[in-house]
């Protein structure tokens, strides 16, 4: 199979959708790969390198998409990315198509197959593709909530772990998910006082075994989340619901009795976000301010740690890379109901159900179109 990996345009974006090392691995089973020029310069991975593993290098996104059987992104695709997609193409990204209408139009309109990371499942119920994101996100989530907090950037001007004789910041988390658990470590590491939520009592027992008495763990429901809320210095949106629409757990009205200056982190941006008052930020321009309180809500938090994050994502994507090159999607997605469970959009259908119920279209399974 001829794989092809473009440089990401998305602003600010530096991971790069396959590494030297993978390169290699693809290339030794018979396959070739085509990368554009400096696409691995956010991970200081050089065309040489590249070369080395055994890639070709092209100097025009338009030929990668003119020629390869899959593209191997990252970021989902960009407006003018869709349009160079051709029918029965395959691409394998993150496509968080929940919350970005436009973007499922134009996938089903190229007729393309559309596999996304974030959906593709495990046999324990888990998200391999998504969790490596999940855990530099939820790690950024405090570091970033730290910055924010400081009084030049709006914040209350809290420290988070507090020093001798004051009192460290309150950080409470929405979700106790992989992101979640991450950020509650991240701050009860700074010696924050942390508080996570989430609604599986089987979740808040394990997460009771990892941190013990460190960290607050509570049942979710409106009203300690609203008493937690209010008397936050930072509150970071964790809850997902794979697939489809981020419930939003904190409300505008919620924000006239927080404390002026509290940060929010909304690491669930990319799925519509958890709180009502969020909309996609950048990281040219990361926060801003709705009745007082700062709003952080970066759609791609672990391009900033671009090498970190693409060689996490690399050593968890790899081996349905090689599953769906060697095999060829159809039978790739056929034998491997996880891979299955990736399908979000195939010539012109929305095969996730998640997916369809977030859009309000029809969900058509993967099944009726491959056989």
């Amino acid at each position: 199979m001829l794989i092809g990996v473009p440089k990401e345009i998305k602003v600010q974006e530096l991971r790069v959708g396959l590494n030297p090392g993978n390169v290699k691995e693809l290339v030794a089973e018979g396959h070739q790969v085509m990368v554009e020029t400096n696409a691995g310069i956010g991970i200081s991975a050089t065309d040489e390198d590249y070369i080395a593993a055994g890639a070709t290098i092209v100097k025009d996104p338009k030929e990668i998409f003119a020629k390869a059987d899959m593209i191997v992104k990252i970021k989902e695709p960009l407006k003018n990315e869709c349009l160079m997609l051709r029918e029965g193409q395959i691409i394998f990204t993150y496509l968080h198509l929940a919350a970005d209408h436009e973007q499922a139009e134009l996938l089903k309109k190229s007729k393309c197959v559309a596999i996304a990371y974030e959906t593709v499942t495990d046999d324990r119920g888990g998200l391999p593709l998504l969790a490596p994101m999940s855990e530099v996100a939820g790690r950024m989530a405090i570091q970033e909530a730290a910055w924010a907090l400081e009084k030049k950037n709006g914040g209350r001007g809290v420290l988070m772990g507090g020093v001798t004789g004051v009192a460290p910041a309150n950080v409470v988390v929405l979700g106790g998910g992989v992101v979640g658990s991450c950020a509650a470590r991240m701050a009860a590491g700074m010696e924050a006082n942390v508080t996570i939520f989430d609604n599986r009592l089987q979740r808040l027992r394990e997460l009771d075994l990892m941190f013990g008495p460190r960290v607050k763990k509570l049942y979710t429901t409106k009203e300690d989340i609203e008493k937690a809320v209010y008397e936050a210095d930072v509150v970071v949106g964790a809850a997902l619901v794979p697939g489809d629409d981020t419930p939003k757990l904190v409300t505008r009205e919620m924000l006239k009795h927080m404390k002026k200056g509290a940060v929010m982190v909304d690491v669930a941006i990319d799925q519509g976000g958890c709180f009502e008052t969020s909309r996609p930020t950048t990281h040219e321009d990361p926060i801003f301010e709705v009745d007082g309180i700062v709003h952080y809500c970066v759609t791609n938090m672990p391009g900033a740690v671009a090498r970190t994050s693409t060689y996490a994502m690399n050593n968890a994507s790899i081996s349905f890379v090689k599953e769906i090159a060697n095999k060829g999607y159809k039978r790739a997605i056929l034998e491997n109901k996880h891979l299955a469970n990736g399908l979000n959009v195939c010539f012109g259908k929305i095969t996730n159900q998640a997916v369809a119920h977030a859009l309000k279209q029809e969900f058509v399974c993967p099944c009726e179109i491959l056989k």
